[in-house]
C-alpha cells in the first residue's frame, strides 16, 4: 500500500488533535501548580493570629489593632470556634458563651442545693422530737428542761393544747446536746412521762427580719397568738369576731392566704398580754367548719402601719 503523503489532507485531523492534547495537557498542569501554589499559601496562615478578626468583632471594635469599620476583614475564625466563618462562627461563639454560662448557673445552683441539704441534714441531727407532752408544759418551760443537755437553738410545741398528743421539736447547738437530750425520755413533764426520739425534719427557721427587736415589739409579741388550719371561707371580721367574743379586745388583727394551700393562717395581737393567754384554750374549736390550732407567736403582728384591728 502507498504511504500516505506528508501534505496529504489525511494527515491534518491527526496532527490537531495532537495539538489540543498537548495544549489540555499544559492547561492542566498549570492549574495543578495554581492549585499547589494556592494550598502552600494557606497552610502558611495561621487563623488564630491577632491579624484575623471575624466581621462581628470587627463592627463591635472598629478602631481595634488599627482596623476601620470599612476595612476588608478576612472570614477566617479562630480554631474550634462555631461552624464557619464571619457571622456564622460569631452567632457559634455567642451559643457557646451562653452554654457556657448557663453551665456555670447550673453548677452555682447544684453547689447551693448541696450546701443547703449537708445543712439541713446537719440541723436534723442536732434535733430531737419530744412526744406525749402535757397540756401545762409550754415553749420556755420544755425550754428550761431540755437546756441542761446543751446550748438549744430553737424549742418548738405543736399540737392541740389540751390533748396529750402535743409534741415538739428542740434543735440544739451540736450533736452533744441532742444524744444527751435521749437520756430525759421517760421523765415526768407535768402529768406524763414524755419520748424522746431522734428527728426525721429540722425545724422551719423564722425569718431574722420578723423577730421582735425593740422591748416595744417584745411587748406586742407576748400578747399575740399564732392560729392556723382557718376555714377559707371565715373572713377576717369572722375571727375578729371569735376571738373577741371569747378572749377580749382584739387591737390588730392579720389574715393570710394563698391559693396554694386549703387553709388560712392568722395573727391576732389583743389589747392586753391576759388575753392571748387566754386564747391558746380556744385550740381546736371550731371557726366555721375547722378546728382552729393557736399557739404563742415568736413574732408581732407586721406591718405595723395601722393598728386598727380591721386591719
Amino acid at each position: 500500500m502507498a504511504a500516505v503523503a506528508e501534505g496529504s489532507p489525511a494527515a491534518a485531523p491527526e496532527v490537531s488533535a495532537a495539538a489540543a492534547a498537548a495544549a489540555a495537557a499544559a492547561k492542566e498542569a498549570e492549574y495543578q501548580t495554581g492549585v499547589q501554589k494556592l494550598v502552600d499559601l494557606l497552610s502558611k496562615l495561621n487563623p488564630a493570629a491577632k491579624e484575623f478578626f471575624p466581621s462581628s468583632a470587627v463592627a463591635s471594635s472598629p478602631s481595634k489593632k488599627g482596623l476601620s469599620a470599612d476595612a476588608p476583614v478576612f472570614d477566617y475564625y479562630f480554631v474550634g470556634g462555631g461552624n464557619g466563618g464571619g457571622k456564622d462562627a460569631g452567632a457559634g461563639a455567642d451559643q457557646q458563651r451562653r452554654r457556657r454560662n448557663g453551665y456555670n448557673n447550673q453548677g452555682r445552683r447544684r453547689m447551693n442545693e448541696r450546701a443547703r441539704d449537708a445543712e439541713r441534714e446537719d440541723s436534723i441531727r442536732r434535733t430531737v422530737y419530744v412526744s406525749d407532752i402535757d397540756h401545762t408544759v409550754t415553749e420556755e418551760r420544755l425550754a428550761d428542761i431540755f437546756a441542761t443537755c446543751g446550748q438549744i437553738v430553737d424549742c418548738r410545741i405543736c399540737g392541740d393544747p389540751h390533748s396529750v398528743l402535743r409534741f415538739a421539736f428542740i434543735e440544739f447547738a451540736d450533736e452533744e446536746g441532742a444524744r444527751a437530750a435521749f437520756n430525759l425520755g421517760g421523765t415526768m413533764f407535768g402529768f406524763y412521762p414524755v419520748r424522746v426520739l431522734p428527728s426525721k425534719t429540722a425545724i422551719f427557721p423564722v425569718n431574722p427580719k420578723f423577730l421582735p427587736r425593740t422591748e416595744d415589739e417584745k411587748e406586742m409579741v407576748i400578747r399575740t397568738v399564732y392560729c392556723t388550719n382557718i376555714d377559707k371561707k371565715v373572713t377576717q371580721l369572722d375571727v375578729k369576731n371569735f376571738f373577741e367574743e371569747l378572749c377580749g379586745e382584739v387591737s390588730c388583727l392579720k389574715l393570710l392566704g394563698d391559693n396554694v394551700h386549703s387553709t388560712r393562717i392568722a395573727f391576732v395581737e389583743f389589747v392586753h398580754a391576759e388575753c392571748a393567754i387566754t386564747a391558746l384554750n380556744c385550740s381546736g374549736m371550731v371557726l366555721g367548719t375547722l378546728p382552729v390550732r393557736v399557739s404563742p407567736s415568736k413574732t408581732p403582728v407586721k406591718p405595723r402601719l395601722n393598728r386598727s384591728a380591721s386591719n
